[in-house]
């Protein structure tokens, strides 16, 4: 599936994203452990989270869906899931697959885990070692890469460790291995991470302790069904609140978007480089503050995006690149050396496609430097990665011509019905289909 997106007028009107990604995947998990029947409300309907929800299913727990949005999840218990008849498939989402890792290291039976071509690529030893310090069996291809085998019936500890790459994924895994284990697992953050796994625990009714950039839990325990209302995705929104920041003349509202402070960097950086987006009927639902956002278009200049706001942002940058190549003045990044590895080499991908746009950028191993003003027309490929996809079809909003996207099939892991959300407020987004 390849995209055309050409200059637009004014975006205008009430944009629902959909739920928020990492907080549906830890949903169907923790329900899925629970004691008892939990309710799931605003569950992204994407791939990734289906995948998860399928894993699940093969593995013996019932999952019903009574309306779009919803589950309905008859949870197993911390020891009643099944072994699968077979290899339980990822698809590209790398958050299902490193904490289910953690969560399968404690189990009776072996497992494997597999992904798509994009997930098979994606290092998993900054999960795979920890996991093996805490008594885990598991085996990868070369380089840390999936697929995974999980070998049952080990005997896990607790640990206190300190991972290498902040990372709230391998958190969260060594957390899940923390609860089939004997005594106390502790983690230790060289930057603090988003804390939902934290947060959701707690709402599961398992004891933990967590402060920023520290989590501690003891094995033992069970987790009580409880109702999850999932808020909308802030990476989702992300595209909205620059593609209005940029296209003069736009007033969008975003209504019950996610701002876990360990999420929100960008919100942080665009202000700083003069966006104009407030905060309104701010409120905390299910242990997570939610707000309405409005953003009007406002002029954006270059900054040095502080580094202390770099792990809080890091699946935000494809889009922050856009914004800084529409912005006056240079925009440098440093200390994001994890975009490296993520869906794809998103440094290398967006300073790719920013030059064949006519933008001048210079690639760094761990950030660049982005010369804004004037963005061109041209082709490019998101490298099936589709926080690129929706990054570039911003940027033909503001374009001189018509910008063309390559390889946008896998916008649908993680925002289905893009298309259609982004034309309804004003965007000329075409799709084909080769």
């Amino acid at each position: 599936m390849d995209w055309t997106s050409r200059r637009s007028t004014a975006l205008h009107g009430e944009v629902i994203v959909p739920g928020d990604k990492s907080v549906s995947h830890r949903a169907i998990m923790f329900a899925a452990l629970a004691d008892g029947e939990s309710r799931i409300d605003g569950f992204l309907e994407g791939e990734d989270t289906r995948a998860t929800a399928a894993a699940f299913e093969r593995m013996g727990v019932v999952i019903q869906t009574p309306s779009p949005s919803r589950r309905v999840v008859h949870g197993v218990g911390l020891h009643g899931l099944r072994p699968a008849d077979g290899p339980l498939d990822c698809g590209n989402a790398g958050t299902g697959m490193r904490l289910l890792a953690g969560l399968l290291a404690g189990q009776a039976f072996d497992s494997v885990l597999v992904g798509d071509e994009s997930l098979t690529r994606r290092p998993m030893s900054r999960v795979i070692d920890p996991l093996i310090a805490m008594g885990a069996a598991i085996q990868a291809e070369q380089g840390g890469r999936p697929p995974l085998r999980i070998r049952g019936g080990r005997r896990l500890h607790g640990i206190q460790c300190t991972p290498p790459v902040a990372s709230a994924q391998v958190k969260s895994a060594i957390l899940l291995a923390g609860l089939y284990a004997e005594g106390t697992t502790e983690v230790h953050e060289v930057h603090p991470t988003r804390d939902y796994s934290e947060r959701m625990l707690a709402a599961f009714g398992w004891p933990i302790e967590f402060e920023e950039g520290w989590a501690r839990l003891q094995g033992g325990h069970r987790l009580r069904a409880t109702d999850v209302v999932v808020p909308a995705d802030f990476s989702s929104a992300a595209f909205f609140l620059v593609a209005a920041s940029l296209v003069p003349g736009s007033v969008v509202c975003l209504p019950a978007v996610g701002l876990n402070p360990r999420r929100t960097g960008l919100l942080d950086v665009l202000r700083l480089m003069g966006a104009d987006i407030s905060e309104e009927n701010r409120r905390e639902q299910g242990g997570e503050v939610i707000a309405d956002l409005q953003v009007r278009h406002a002029p954006l200049h270059g900054i040095d995006v502080p580094l202390d706001r770099v792990a809080d942002m890091i699946d935000e940058f494809p889009i922050l690149f856009v914004a800084a190549a529409a912005a006056r003045g240079t925009t440098r990044v440093r200390g994001a050396a994890e975009l490296r590895v993520k869906e794809s080499d998103r440094i290398a991908l967006m300073a790719r496609g920013l030059r064949a746009l006519g933008v001048e950028v210079a690639e760094h191993d761990d950030g660049a430097d982005i010369s804004g003003g004037n963005i061109g027309g041209g082709a490019i490929l998101s490298g099936g990665d589709h926080r690129i996809a929706m990054s570039f079809a911003v940027a033909g909003l503001v374009a001189d011509a018509a910008v063309r996207i390559g390889d946008c099939a896998n916008v649908a892991t993680s925002f289905p019905g893009f298309i259609e959300l982004a034309n309804r407020c004003g965007f000329s987004l075409d799709s084909t289909t080769g």
